[in-house]
């Protein structure tokens, strides 16, 4: 029993130590193209263009990874999918160095990094319940939230310091030796045995399989339900997640450490409301929880559409991030816990598919929008909506019995 404890509390630290080092390679240059494009550009169209590059791929490719985490090994689909985002980054690494810095291979760089983490997102979120115990999967969710808010307040003061004094081409480097490290973790430290299905004979075709996929999401009463509203919320929180550099460049001025500031402070809430849901675990009923985010959430974001002085908008943005893990956690779980280990790959690929096609819709939409009217407008608007949707999670039978 104790070994057991053990060999848990060691794979679970090398698990999560690995994907931070990796997320915080993949920040720092996510963070340096997108300050790049915004302050060369100052334009919601080109971060339209960017922000579609960086998910369509995941789109496309979220089906197939989805029944590959259900089929393979899915250590061994994370280290190929860390592998090739290395590989990618690495060429365009060389290219940058080699004085081809046009804007089109920062769109590139945005779709091959997003092909790989469309491969990487259902494995990462269907391998986690085979390390940790089912009991410990709040406590273990809302801890590798806080270190992913540590890593995504140190990413953009790194980035900030970095930008002005090393060239991209090299700062895309770092991201390779990141990457590199966590594959060493996977390959040499850490043990995690392929899930039951992989060690089967598959003889059905992907089609047959991402079928019975969507067959099982639509025949299970909750996972149908919160992924329709996902498709609604993920869709209105789009000018939140992407318009808000492009609104402080725009009211405050263009200063990097603005753009870094307002990470900061996102990324500063994000790790006090995941220690905070690791202390507290949230109320009995998850969907409470869920439901209190998003109240949050969406006055949080009608105040930004009030463009209040900087230090109250920053005040907000970090109330947004404490809201982040109120809603992650919990939703996790439940899939984690109410999805059978033998779907867990395909609902997540299919989460991925939504998450990655309804904020570059939403992009599509408010991105050109943003340049004709006023992004406070925006906000204000997506906000009012986003506090009615607390209304749907609550009015919901099958939702509020999920989440006791």
């Amino acid at each position: 029993m104790v070994d057991n404890i053990r060999k848990y509390e060691k794979d679970t630290f090398l698990f999560l130590a690995g994907q931070a080092i990796s997320l915080f390679g993949s920040g720092l240059v996510q963070y340096a193209i997108m300050w790049h494009i915004t302050l060369e550009t100052k334009s919601g169209l080109m971060m339209t263009i960017f922000i579609i590059c960086g998910f369509l791929p995941t789109f496309f490719l979220s089906p197939f990874a989805g029944v590959w985490a259900d089929r393979y090994n899915r250590k061994m689909i994370i280290i190929i999918a860390d592998a090739f985002i290395a590989i990618t980054t690495l060429i365009l690494a060389i290219l940058f160095m080699s004085g081809y810095d046009d804007l089109w291979l920062l769109f590139l760089m945005s779709a091959l990094r997003a092909f790989g983490t469309g491969i990487h997102s259902p494995a990462i979120g269907a391998i986690l319940p085979q390390i940790v115990p089912e009991e410990k999967l709040t406590r273990i969710n809302s801890i590798n939230s806080s270190i992913q808010s540590v890593v995504f307040i140190v990413a953009p003061m790194v980035s900030a310091g970095i930008m002005n004094k090393i060239p991209l081409g090299r700062i895309f480097i770092i991201d390779v030796v990141t990457a590199a490290i966590a594959i060493f973790i996977l390959v040499f430290l850490l043990e995690v045995p392929p899930h039951p299905k992989a060690m089967e004979r598959n003889t059905s075709s992907y089609l047959s399989d991402f079928k019975e996929g969507i067959q099982y999401i639509c025949n299970h009463g909750y996972v149908k339900m919160f992924f329709l509203f996902c498709i609604i919320f993920f869709f209105l929180i789009s000018p939140l997640a992407f318009l808000t550099p492009l609104q402080t460049t725009r009211s405050y001025g263009d200063d990097v450490w603005r753009l870094s500031a307002l990470e900061v402070a996102f990324s500063g809430g994000m790790i006090f409301g995941g220690a905070f849901m690791a202390y507290w675990g949230g109320f009995k009923n998850k969907m409470h929880t869920m439901a209190l985010s998003i109240v949050v959430t969406g006055l949080a974001t009608i105040g930004l559409g009030f463009r209040p002085q900087f230090w109250i908008y920053l005040a907000l943005m970090a109330a947004l991030g404490i809201t982040m893990p109120m809603f992650n956690t919990p939703s996790t779980v439940l899939l984690q816990k109410k999805v059978d280990q033998d779907y867990l790959g395909r609902v997540f690929g299919v989460l991925s598919m939504i998450h990655s096609s309804t904020m570059p819709l939403g992009m599509l939409l408010f991105g050109p929008l943003a340049d004709i009217i006023k992004i406070e407008f925006i906000l204000i608007g997506t906000g009012i909506l986003m506090f009615s949707m607390t209304f749907f999670l609550l009015s919901s039978k099958v939702m509020l019995q999920a989440g006791e």
